[in-house]
């Protein structure tokens, strides 16, 4: 397929053949491999249809694009369109999702066109032992994601901080002197200095909810990882992030970690928990390769 000088392979992502007869670290070999079925999958990327290309004993989940679409040029211009890449990451997440309920998964990046099928059997086959350690790594386990969020009082910033010093002008005026009341200014940086360290105080706990929550959780996990938090204007809400984390979890412990996610609620804060999902955040392919945390706890700085 893709031989149209008009089209290219987009890829999602790579998976063992015959995942169910393929352990932890192994991938089966290409005479006992049967190529993968595509059938059942949600339409992918332009509406295209998913299909399969088996090599080296793996899958690579994949279907034809327009390369009028998807070229080189045309693509730089559509990732600056937000609506555009909200679309294709809805559907390109639709089809990786759909194949991590078959089998382990490699994710790759949004986005990634190769100009025949040829290219990428030859991935397959020049990438094996990196794909068959990542697969064997994340089999039986799955992402879940959690974001914790400040209280309200304890937002950083000069919105929060103007409301502190109004709110804090009859209780230090109560307590100047008559010589500091005839100073206004100086009673003013004496509230602000109040508040700014009452406010820095607020935060201080807050991250060390935060601390608190992600460790609990990583103790669960097999590995972890701290995203940036998200600006406010992204993430939707007016409370300031804490907490962005993933998770890699067993997937018999996926119920215990939800509990657990559950009773740390009861410590302040609002915490989001969203999954199961394929491993994003430990392990996929981008242009250096399959990368993937090697089990290691990472922070993301």
């Amino acid at each position: 397929m893709a031989a149209d000088p008009g089209s290219g392979t987009y890829l999602y992502a790579v998976a063992a053949e015959e995942p169910g007869h393929a352990g932890r670290d192994e991938v089966p070999s290409r005479e006992q491999a049967a190529p993968a079925d595509a059938g059942a999958l949600p339409r992918g990327i332009a509406d295209g249809e998913v299909r399969t290309i088996g090599g080296a004993g793996l899958v690579a989940y994949v279907s034809t694009v327009p390369l009028d679409q998807f070229g080189e040029e045309p693509l730089r211009r559509s990732m600056e369109d937000l609506d555009w890449l909200e679309e294709t990451a809805r559907a390109h997440h639709r089809v990786v999702e759909a194949v991590a309920l078959r089998a382990p998964v490699v994710p790759v990046r949004l986005v990634t066109v190769y100009s025949e099928d040829a290219q990428v059997r030859t991935l397959l086959a020049e990438r094996r032992d990196d794909f068959t350690r990542a697969l064997g790594r994340v089999a039986g386990r799955q992402e879940w994601g959690v974001k914790v969020y400040a209280s309200p009082g304890e937002r950083p910033g000069p919105e929060g901080e103007a409301r502190g010093a109004e709110a804090g002008g009859a209780e230090a005026g109560g307590r100047e002197t008559r010589k500091e009341a005839e100073r206004p200014g100086t009673a003013y940086l004496k509230r602000r200095q109040q508040h700014m360290r009452s406010r820095e105080e607020a935060w201080r706990q807050a991250g060390a909810r935060a601390e608190r929550v992600h460790g609990a959780l990583s103790s669960i996990a097999v590995a972890s990882r701290r995203h940036r938090a998200q600006d406010p204007q992204l993430s939707g809400r007016e409370e300031s992030m804490v907490l962005n984390g993933a998770y890699l979890v067993e997937r018999d412990r996926g119920e215990e970690f939800a509990r657990a996610v559950e009773e740390l609620r009861g410590d302040g804060g609002d915490i989001q928990l969203t999954g199961p999902w394929a491993p994003y955040s430990f392990i996929t392919l981008d242009d250096d390769g399959v990368q993937d945390d090697d089990g290691a706890r990472r922070e993301e700085v």
